[in-house]
């Protein structure tokens, strides 16, 4: 008998080309499913909670897979020590969980949380883990344009193309800009996210923090839904998953945690 599990993790994007497995690249799916298949002798079947692209980080991830150990097993065989030691250091597993047979990564998350990281002043120690400009921005400008997003929910003006989904509706249930030392971070919480979605909104959202926009013209864009009127999309390496919630029922116990 096989036991659905969850398994929470974090990790340094940099030298991934996103969680996705694809062919000739290196991606976090195919490392954790390769360190789980060692470790447990068999081999997994990996789903996690989305994509991320090439070289966004995760503060928290989630995947499930099946496994005929049983919950004992993960408690009392240290495998997070193991797993850990395993995987490469910018990959990091912080608890496995039981779940419900049928709880799923993907469609059962409720929400999650994105927050994007502008670093205003020369820093060398985040390098490839910030987005660096130092330029001018209307910060003002920007938290008015980024209250217009609540008026709406199809975002396709702010989606890759395609990208082979039903629909391009999403539920923002919040998005705010607020400085941290020299740092400017977006925090945006929705149901779902589009391909692309958070980096092309930052990326319009600090047009108009330089004036090339107003807010009435982000709007403007929101409503035409044509990707070619929105700004640039943002590099991903600013770019921060920070939380996925789900509904407590699904979950049964935690059977190895650090």
């Amino acid at each position: 008998m096989s036991n659905r599990y969850f398994i929470k993790l974090s990790y340094n994007g940099t030298n991934y080309h996103g969680w996705q497995s694809q062919p000739g690249v290196t991606t976090l799916q195919d490392v954790l499913k390769n360190a789980l298949d060692i470790l447990l002798k068999e081999e997994v079947s990996l789903t996690g909670a989305g994509r991320t692209d090439t070289g966004v980080h995760a503060k928290v991830f989630y995947a499930h897979f099946n496994s005929g150990h049983q919950p004992d097993f993960f408690s009392e065989n240290d495998i997070l020590f193991k797993l850990n030691c395993i995987l490469p250091h910018d990959i990091a597993v912080d608890s496995i969980l039981l779940v419900k047979e049928k709880a799923h990564a993907r469609y059962d998350a409720i929400s999650r949380t994105y927050q994007y990281i502008i670093e205003r002043r020369k820093n060398p120690f985040t390098q490839d883990l910030a987005y660096h400009y130092s330029g001018k921005l209307d910060l003002e400008n920007i938290r008015l344009a980024t209250s217009k997003l609540f008026n709406h929910s199809d975002y396709t003006s702010f989606s890759k193309s395609n990208t082979q989904v039903n629909n391009n509706l999403c539920q923002i249930m919040d998005a705010k800009w607020y400085e941290q030392g020299s740092r400017w971070i977006f925090e945006i919480t929705a149901n779902r996210f589009l391909r692309g979605m958070v980096r092309a909104i930052t990326g319009t959202l600090i047009e108009t923090g330089k004036g090339k926009l107003t807010p009435e013209d982000f709007e403007k864009i929101i409503e035409s839904k044509d990707r070619q009127k929105a700004g640039y999309a943002v590099p991903g390496y600013g770019l921060y998953l920070t939380d996925i919630s789900y509904p407590g029922h699904i979950f049964i116990k935690t059977v190895s945690n650090l």
